[in-house]
């Protein structure tokens, strides 16, 4: 019982950490682009991973690992954090921020679509209404409610925070195969997507010192979007007796994200995104009944 209570609460601390990195996004994007913020985030996520491995004496684990163990985190860190991250950043720079947070939020009805090519898994009929409901719900946000005239706020912007989502799933299904602890896991993704990153600024920017202002946006979301949050998470997920005492919180993120939003970032918040952002929360819940 004691345990459960502390996997609730490190639950809850997730939750609340992961609502307030979308208006972090936002925010952070005024004072730096999207590169720039993707870099130096990633350096914050790695040291902080790195810290955590000497602080749980994980460090070693390192050692154990094969040759194809590094191949294979050379692969995710690709898709996250850099893909993930640089498509999802543009969409925050193009989108309102609560149009952005919502239609990535899309990537569990994504998972699905993505899990029948690629993990031969059969759809049944309820998931395929399921999925109809939720990309209602895409639709409705895009379009700010303007359904008829199919009138989009910004084709761009709704297809890159929809291409982040199925990166996500993307991210999720390769990395079902991956047997390692998972802070080791963790950090060398974002090592190694760190590497990509640099890469990237090389060819199509330039390193800049970030602003003061900016620097408060990229520690930011380096310790609490990409790094120490996840770890909270898994922690929580250790600590439940199942999975699913603890999993079904996340489903709060979107909704607490959108009060965040409108308080610190100063959106009005459409009645359809709420509505959109139901109907998608209702599909992905459909989906697991």
């Amino acid at each position: 019982m004691l345990k459960q209570k502390e996997a609730y609460t490190y639950a809850i601390i997730a939750v609340l950490l992961w609502s307030t990195v979308a208006s972090a996004f936002k925010i952070s994007l005024h004072y730096i682009d999207v590169l720039q913020l993707l870099f130096y985030a990633s350096i914050v996520s790695t040291i902080t991973l790195f810290c955590s491995l000497l602080l749980l004496k994980k460090l070693s684990l390192l050692t154990t690992l094969s040759r194809s163990d590094f191949l294979h985190s050379a692969a995710l860190g690709f898709l996250n954090p850099f893909l993930y991250y640089l498509v999802l950043f543009k969409a925050y720079s193009i989108l309102p921020a609560q149009q952005a947070l919502t239609l990535n939020f899309t990537w569990p009805v994504l998972l699905v679509l993505l899990s029948i090519p690629l993990l031969g898994q059969k759809i049944k009929p309820k998931s395929i209404l399921a999925i109809m409901i939720s990309f209602f719900g895409v639709i409705l946000i895009s379009t700010r409610g303007d359904i008829l005239r199919l009138r989009f706020t910004s084709i761009t912007g709704a297809s890159l925070a929809m291409g982040s989502s199925a990166i996500w799933a993307l991210f999720w299904i390769y990395n079902l195969k991956d047997k390692r602890d998972e802070t080791v896991g963790l950090f060398l993704n974002f090592a190694v997507g760190s590497c990509f990153v640099f890469l990237a600024v090389l060819l199509f920017s330039k390193l800049q010192k970030p602003s003061p202002h900016a620097i408060l946006g990229v520690v930011y979301i380096g310790l609490f979007e990409m790094g120490i949050t996840f770890l909270v998470w898994l922690k929580a997920l250790k600590l439940s007796k199942t999975t699913a005492y603890v999993a079904n919180l996340i489903y709060l993120v979107p909704f607490l994200s959108i009060v965040v939003i409108h308080f610190v970032v100063g959106e009005k918040i459409f009645l359809s995104t709420i509505i959109g952002l139901i109907l998608i929360v209702t599909g992905i819940i459909l989906h697991k009944l």
